[in-house]
């Protein structure tokens, strides 16, 4: 299929799937006249490639899950590179979920604090 076929098919644009193929993550014969022609299967590929930019996966982070879809495995998630890509992307979001955790109890202490000092402010005058 041509570049707009797959695009269309995929739901993105042609230059999202140049930029895809520019990383190695698609593979793209030439027509006679040029054009990029993508055998079927580089549906299967996009539609991962997009699923997993879409939860915040980078382009080097996808690379194992297009390598095990092309290995022939029925999920690009299979196989132990792409394993350990979701374990640290995981352990990523873990680490960020604390840091946020900790953001928000100074963000409450802070609050806290405002309220107790507004309250003895306006006990000792009118507010």
């Amino acid at each position: 299929m041509l570049i707009g076929e797959l695009a269309e098919a995929a739901g993105t644009s042609t230059r999202a799937l140049r930029y895809y193929e520019s990383h190695g993550l698609l593979r793209a014969g030439r027509s006679a006249n040029g054009y990029r022609v993508y055998d079927d299967a580089e549906l299967r590929v996009v539609r991962e490639i997009r699923t997993l930019l879409g939860i915040g996966f980078g382009i080097d982070d996808i690379k194992p899950f297009v390598a095990c879809l092309r290995a022939g495995h029925p999920s690009g998630d299979v196989c132990p590179d792409s394993v350990a890509v979701l374990r640290r992307k995981i352990a990523e979001v873990d680490a960020g979920i604390d840091r946020m955790r900790e953001v928000r109890d100074r963000l409450q202490d802070q609050l806290t604090i405002a309220i107790e000092s507004r309250e003895t402010a306006c006990f000792s005058k009118t507010c």
